[in-house]
């Protein structure tokens, strides 16, 4: 579970950004960078592009770190899911160039001690066996290089 938890809003949407999580693959502020910037504080402006953009962008982060929820919806049901409930027909695995798997559904992890946990969204696993945080990514393979 990520130590902090992040929450900007433009009155319709909410966008979480759970740093513990990002494996800073610059997708969304190569792609977005109204919206996403890290050159400013706080680095995600709301107002930068209209909600439906920005859920687009939100979708394409390969770690699950950015995730949202309609405010509306919070309201409705009184609480407000971190991530929307959007359910994979099939399961989604992509292999990233010399990057982890990505894990594009919900899915249940067993690790070696036997606890589980539930991931929602997309969940990046290390690939190259440097990560500090096993099984997940946490970027290492950029600092050895790795290539697969």
């Amino acid at each position: 579970m990520p130590k902090s938890t992040f929450k900007y809003t433009n009155g319709e949407l909410t966008v979480v950004w759970k740093p513990d999580t990002c494996i800073h693959s610059r997708i969304c502020w190569t792609q977005l960078r109204d919206v996403f910037d890290p050159a400013k504080k706080p680095w995600i402006n709301m107002s930068g592009a209209d909600t439906e953009a920005i859920i687009e962008q939100v979708r394409k982060c390969p770690s699950g770190a950015l995730s949202y929820f309609m405010n509306e919806q919070a309201v409705d049901t009184g609480e407000a899911s971190d991530i929307v409930a959007e359910k994979a027909s099939i399961s989604q695995i992509q292999i990233s160039p010399n990057g982890p798997i990505l894990i594009k559904t919900d899915c249940e992890i067993t690790h070696s001690d036997g606890h589980t946990e539930v991931k929602q969204g997309t969940t990046a696993l290390c690939r190259c066996g440097a990560s500090t945080n096993k099984p997940f990514c946490d970027g290492s393979h950029r600092k050895i290089g790795f290539e697969g």
